[in-house]
């Protein structure tokens, strides 16, 4: 029987996923402060790119003049052409702490052909930051609130355990019921897509970062090519972390519970203009890959509900045992990413909803391209 058939493959498929899938979802690659330090804390240089911040940049930049790094460190903010009061906020900002000295407002040029802004943004900062020639690069967003300790335990993670990339999947707003409906599902699919133990694995190929948290070492940084040779990338950060460990350089990707986004997405729109924005660029523009991923989500994720009312339907009792303990699996793998958001079990059991509706922002993404409508970000649209 057909749907004895699918259940049973999708039930395989999940147990392949929780016992050879690199153990993505635990959700315990967290970032925890190494036993040992440095014997000497090497310098420093935060690099923000920044563009119409205004709303977030004091708390952002509050939250990183405040680290208690031991060693030598500075930021330098490069204002990407802002239309609000972005750079005005991160003056009065670092005046306001007595820190005027550490931080460095450069004004950002006009975007040039072949790149995207942020990475153009990057590139300028790290060229400014070059005349003081920092043994390590902190790349982060203008819309992150960092943990005090936060700069300290990633230079000391990178010293001890010789890591040339170390990444943190900053923890991402959840306030609004869409934010706790859809955000922890996005980090999830992101584990299950880049598992954590295999990106910490330097015998394996996989690699990623996460753009909003990247500490780099900064000689090998211009030993890949620096930041021009992803200079047209919209996920970019994956492509950072590929070019590192493809020159044989070991990175480190985790999760965070105490640096967070200050990103609001309170409703399901903004959502969506967020996953649709480059879930067909993460598929190469491929109708073959996006056919494959409509259907592999459907398999995964959408078999076991469509099992349980078949078989209450049919009275197929097989079906039904099999479909439910699927989705019994299912929210077994959930719930890890479900804690580390501090919701109530029973979220992990609208997985496969949140699939559905993930399923539809992907194939959004694919309709924006084919009528040629850019991925926009901050009032800048690329050709996706």
């Amino acid at each position: 029987m057909v749907s004895l058939g699918l259940v049973s493959l999708s039930l395989f498929i999940w147990l392949v996923l929780l016992l050879a899938w690199g153990n993505f979802w635990r959700a315990d690659q967290q970032l925890t402060t190494p036993p040992l330090v440095p014997p000497a804390w090497p310098a420093i240089t935060v690099i923000i790119p920044a563009r119409n911040e205004a709303d977030v940049m004091a708390t952002s930049l509050t939250s990183l003049l405040n680290q208690d790094y031991p060693g030598e460190w500075q930021i330098v903010l490069v204002d990407d052409q802002s239309q609000d009061e972005t750079s005005q906020i991160a003056q009065a900002t670092a005046a306001t702490l007595n820190k005027s000295a550490q931080l460095k407002i450069i004004t950002g040029t006009p975007l040039p052909p072949g790149w995207s802004g942020k990475l153009w943004a990057l590139e300028q900062g790290i060229k400014a930051a070059q005349t003081r020639q920092p043994q390590y690069l902190l790349l982060t967003d203008a819309d992150i609130a960092h943990s005090p300790t936060n700069l300290r335990e990633l230079v000391q993670k990178a010293t001890t355990e010789h890591l040339a990339l170390v990444s943190l999947m900053v923890q991402l707003r959840c306030q609004s019921f869409w934010e706790k409906l859809l955000i922890p599902a996005f980090i999830f699919f992101f584990q299950k897509l880049y598992p954590f133990p295999w990106v910490n694995n330097p015998q394996r190929k996989t690699a990623a970062a996460a753009g909003g948290c990247i500490l780099l070492e900064n000689q090998a940084l211009q030993a890949v090519g620096g930041i021009e040779v992803i200079r047209q990338a919209l996920i970019d950060d994956c492509s950072l972390a590929a070019a590192f460990k493809n020159q044989g350089y070991r990175i480190w990707l985790g999760l965070s519970s105490t640096t967070l986004s200050l990103r609001p997405y309170p409703d399901l729109a903004s959502i969506w203009n967020m996953v649709a924005r480059t879930a067909y660029t993460q598929l190469n523009y491929s109708p073959w890959l996006l056919a494959g991923t409509l259907v592999g989500m459907t398999l995964v994720y959408l078999m076991a509900p469509l099992g349980v009312i078949w078989g209450l339907v049919t009275g197929h009792w097989l079906v039904l045992l099999l479909a439910l303990l699927t989705w019994a699996l299912m929210a077994i793998a959930y719930t890890p990413t479900i804690r580390l958001y501090h919701l109530g079990w029973a979220w992990s059991f609208a997985l496969p909803g949140i699939a559905f509706l993930y399923n539809l922002m992907t194939f959004d993404s694919a309709r924006r391209h084919w009528l040629g409508q850019g991925g926009a970000w901050k009032g800048r649209t690329y050709e996706m």
